[in-house]
């Protein structure tokens, strides 16, 4: 059975703005501890696909895998709030999800595997697509917040330019200063 989970590029989008507001919930200790009990996890998961066997313990610890690096993905994005950690999260799931999807697909044989597989496949590079499509998202409302900042600095110093003197002088540094321009 394969998860299909393709992430909408509006979802995307709404994730990438939200990270910066979970920048700086974790402290160092918090972020240390959390990476400790992620591996402790996986190793507890794994140890119990150790009473599997065939494919179903095969199967048992890809998902454990999976779970352990997805934890670490999220753990690096809330605690970093940086948009290349959630784009990295989003690689980490789509990459798990087929994983996972793959390795169960050995249940089956024949023309039904090549499928199974096939659509596993389809379904990361759907994922992918997606983490794409958020990646260049963000950089195109960088570039849009730029150019924003950059029209609203021009309207600025005109109005400055009906001034003179030191009024003028103190218009443009303080323009200057709100827009972030140098």
């Amino acid at each position: 059975m394969i998860h299909r989970f393709a992430l909408p590029a509006s979802l995307i989008l709404a994730s990438l703005l939200a990270v910066p507001a979970a920048q700086a919930a974790m402290s160092k200790t918090d972020y240390s501890a959390a990476k400790s009990r992620i591996g402790a996890d996986y190793k507890v998961d794994k140890a119990a696909c150790d009473a599997l066997s065939s494919n179903a313990k095969d199967v048992c610890v890809q998902e454990a895998k999976a779970k352990e690096k997805v934890a670490r993905a999220e753990l690096e994005s809330s605690y970093t709030g940086k948009a290349r950690d959630q784009n990295k999260l989003l690689v980490a799931k789509a990459e798990s999800a087929y994983a996972v999807a793959k390795e169960k697909c050995d249940d089956q044989s024949g023309n039904a595997k090549d499928v199974c597989v096939k659509e596993a496949k389809a379904v990361e590079v759907k994922a992918l697509a997606d983490a794409k499509l958020g990646k260049d998202m963000g950089a195109a409302i960088k570039d849009a917040n730029s150019d924003k900042r950059e029209a609203d600095y021009k309207v600025a110093a005109e109005k400055c330019d009906a001034m003179s003197g030191d009024a003028k002088s103190a218009c443009i540094t303080t323009a200057k200063g709100r827009y972030g321009m140098n």
